[in-house]
């Protein structure tokens, strides 16, 4: 059965004049409760090639939005899968991040709630079963999930089957969630091989022309 994910809001991207803050990662509160770790295991390559200078730079470059509450907690609605890689070789790095939201609350749940109409919470299992409650959540990214069609639709971006949506949330979960209704020869995060032609072609359909970043056949 397939996904019915929500509606949601665009997240809002960086401007000039927005303020990066530099966070200790392990401080930052996922909203999904997956990742799809083949691309975390690439991630984890790229930066163990890097020195900390470079690191430091891409990351500045590539700034997390943040959501935070009265009391200063602060919830990430995004690149959960670079600094989960992050973290395993450094679990005292820090990111840099832009508030796209603050919160007159101190309570996380009510935080939660707020984010879940907005669309900007990621509630399936690694198995695609959900919703979940937002309390299912976990505190930190070291508790993610591991979601084999999360890999399968980075290894398709990677390839150049499916543009980039920055801005729209959990965007390569909307397409795992879509792949996830078709029928797939089995594979996993590790073994990605055995799904790889068919879900090129069925991302390449008439089919998936509603998603975001679909580019069909050309």
């Amino acid at each position: 059965m397939a996904l019915r994910l929500p509606p949601y809001q665009e997240l809002p991207a960086p401007g000039p004049a927005s303020e990066l803050l530099e966070i200790p990662i392990a401080q930052l509160r996922p909203t999904q409760l997956c990742v799809g770790l083949a691309e975390v295991r690439s991630r984890l390559r790229d930066f163990s090639a890097e020195d900390a200078g470079e690191r430091r730079s891409y990351l500045g470059s590539k700034p997390v939005p943040l959501v935070r509450n009265r009391a200063g907690q602060m919830w990430m609605v995004d690149r959960h899968h670079r600094l989960r890689a992050l973290i395993e070789i450094a679990p005292g790095a820090t990111a840099f991040g832009y508030v796209v939201l603050e919160l007159d609350s101190d309570d996380p749940l009510q935080v939660l709630e707020i984010l879940k109409e907005r669309g900007w919470l990621y509630l399936y299992d690694g198995r695609g079963l959900g919703p979940l409650s937002p309390s299912a959540l976990p505190a930190q990214l070291t508790g993610l999930q591991d979601d084999p069609y999360r890999s399968l639709v980075w290894k398709l971006k990677k390839e150049g089957v499916i543009e980039p949506a920055p801005l729209i949330p959990f965007h390569e979960f909307r397409w795992g969630a879509w792949l996830r209704s078709r029928p797939l020869p089995p594979f996993s995060s590790e073994q990605l091989e055995p799904a790889l032609p068919r879900a090129m072609a069925l991302a390449k359909s008439k089919a998936a022309s509603h998603l975001a970043g679909w580019k069909g056949s050309a």
